[in-house]
């Protein structure tokens, strides 16, 4: 099946290295005009063509598999043909699997939701983990700047309006949307859209977790008493 080998011969470039790897927190602009068979009209002898704003978005999820030791790399035809022949797909760690896309759509919501839709698709059961760039640094703000560490840090030190980092540490980490937000930065639009959509993902996620937790505990606390 030549998809099957298309997607073997990528998943070779990562596979048994750290498969959450930074992506390039990017969105290239690329613009494509079509017009669908039912749309077209004729004013004065002029057909009108609708123009679709298309954008490339960057970003890695990250799945827990539905058996906490299955092989991730029996998947992989299924989510070649589920529609992730657009990702480098990361087999390094037994029981999950993180795919880094590469998903041009309209918006960056349509773009991680599609993509979440087609690994649930191929596999059933899979539960999602994270969704990146979300958690940032110094070093991967200045990247996308394209300027250096010590510039990003003048900002930070020299404005009470910076926003506060949700760790801090050696290395401190930033939602990467509050840093968007940042009237001093001027981030590209599409990675402010795509940073502000992994962060409510995340949030969700995070609040799911809570749930449950929070209900478990109150079991628990309703047989021990």
């Amino acid at each position: 099946m030549p998809g099957a080998v298309y997607v073997a011969r990528r998943i070779k470039t990562i596979a048994g290295v750290d498969y959450s790897v930074r992506c390039q927190y990017g969105a290239h602009p690329e613009t494509r005009r079509h017009m669908p068979d039912n749309y077209g009209k004729k004013l004065t002898g002029v057909s009108t063509i609708k123009v679709v704003q298309m954008n490339k978005y960057e970003f890695t999820l990250t799945f827990s598999l539905p058996d906490t030791q299955d092989d991730p790399e029996r998947y992989l035809d299924a989510l070649y043909e589920a529609g992730c022949d657009d990702a480098l797909i990361g087999t390094g760690q037994v029981g999950s699997i993180a795919l880094e896309f590469v998903r041009e759509a309209e918006s960056a919501a349509a773009a991680v939701n599609s993509a979440i839709a087609n690994v649930k698709e191929a596999i059933p059961g899979a539960e999602l983990i994270e969704v990146k760039p979300d958690l940032v640094g110094l070093t991967d703000v200045a990247e996308i700047l394209q300027c250096s560490r010590q510039n990003i840090r003048k900002y930070m030190v020299g404005y009470v309006d910076f926003p506060k980092p949700v760790y801090t540490g050696t290395a401190s980490l930033w939602h990467l949307w509050e840093l968007a937000s940042f009237k001093k930065f001027n981030f590209p639009q599409t990675i402010a859209e795509l940073s502000r959509t992994t962060f409510e993902i995340n949030l969700n996620i995070q609040q799911h977790r809570y749930k449950i937790a929070d209900k478990d505990n109150k079991q628990n606390q309703e047989i021990a008493g």
